[in-house]
């Protein structure tokens, strides 16, 4: 065995990239690495390695022996470098800096990721959608998209997620923690997304804007179901009676038709409402309140149906049409009126009434 030279002296060079070594069998060794030599491979999984010590510590991993260990929290590791690097957590050493912002790292690797986001260099790249990305971690997070793999579990509800972040949020609805609080009123969030959605209202920043009518938004979902107003499509179906709607909501609302669920009733005269927005329409009857006002005659309505009927008026826009005798009329509730000339009905007669909003 070759005796190690004393005094640091690194007598034995490699000519590739000139790194020097104390001993002999080391530059051999690191050969290897040029030449591309990996004389040991995993019997179980097949991986091949340039160093024996390196093949001993990746068996860790089929094993699952973890021989080194913290002695602050009692973390376990597979590889000896591993549980330096961890130390340093707790002593709060950071032995890498950035040379641009002056950042310090505790681990090597760390500082190599960081450092990307000053060369804009992405070396990592998905093979299946060509995506790229700065560190090896955030691409095998990636893959997990295409290999549906979802390795973290909540204990609670079974849910899986790709990403050990995303259950760390989704554990937050079982605990009911909130810790993102808006600074304005008090509002608490789960996520930081929301925290900062939510502070869109209070700056009135609308960075969702349409392509089409210009109208901008705050939530980029809510640009997404405007612009079906312009696509025209009707997502969402009715089981029963095949009417389509652009909105989840408006679906839901329809289906009370079918129900006959009626879950909005008015505290005053306890009527009860389809959707909140008859409700909030009828509450005007007992407050009064008319904020539908027209623009030529100054008259004033509790309902904008009210007003656009009432315009008819002014713009002598009549579009129910007498299909008999070519009569036109500026309320369908005239139009119904009307026909009974041609039926001979007379609703005097019948037993119950049946009252009709004209529209």
């Amino acid at each position: 065995m070759e005796e190690k030279v004393q005094n640091e002296e690194k007598p034995y060079k490699c000519d590739v990239c000139m790194s020097g070594f104390t001993r002999k069998e080391s530059l051999r060794i690191h050969m290897r690495i040029h030449i591309g030599e990996k004389p040991y491979k995993c019997d179980v999984c097949m991986s091949e390695f340039t160093r024996k010590g390196s093949l001993r510590n990746h068996m860790r991993i089929h094993t699952g022996e973890k021989p080194y260990k913290c002695d602050v929290c009692m973390s376990e590791f597979t590889v000896k470098g591993h549980l330096r690097d961890h130390m340093r957590i707790h002593t709060g050493e950071k032995l890498y800096k950035c040379d641009v912002c002056m950042s310090e790292f505790t681990v090597k690797r760390s500082l190599r990721s960081h450092m990307s986001i000053h060369t804009g260099e992405k070396l990592y790249k998905c093979d299946v959608c060509m995506s790229k990305f700065s560190c090896n971690g955030n691409l095998r997070s990636h893959m997990r998209i295409h290999s549906g793999e979802k390795p973290y579990k909540c204990d609670v509800c079974m849910s899986e997620f790709t990403q050990k972040g995303n259950l760390r949020s989704h554990m937050r609805i079982h605990t009911g923690e909130k810790p993102y609080k808006c600074d304005v009123c008090m509002s608490e969030f789960t996520l930081k997304g929301s925290l900062r959605r939510h502070m869109r209202i209070h700056s009135g920043e609308k960075p969702y804007k349409c392509d089409v009518c210009m109208s901008e938004f705050t939530l980029k979902g809510s640009l997404r179901r405007h612009m079906r107003i312009h696509s025209g499509e009707k997502p969402y179906k009715c089981d029963v009676c095949m009417s389509e709607f652009t909105l989840k909501g408006s679906l839901r609302s329809h289906m009370r038709i079918h129900s006959g669920e009626k879950p909005y009733k008015c505290s005053v005269c306890m009527s009860e409402f389809s959707c909140k927005g008859s409700l909030r329409s009828h509450m005007r009857i007992h407050s009064g309140e008319k904020p539908y006002k027209c623009d030529v005659c100054m008259s004033e309505f509790t309902l904008k149906g009210s007003l656009r009927r009432h315009m008819r008026i002014h713009s002598g826009e009549k579009p129910y049409k007498c299909d008999v005798c070519m009569s036109e009329f500026t309320l369908k509730g005239s139009l119904r009126s009307h026909m009974r000339i041609h039926t001979g009905e007379k609703p005097h007669e019948h037993k119950h009434l049946n009252v009709f909003y004209d529209t």
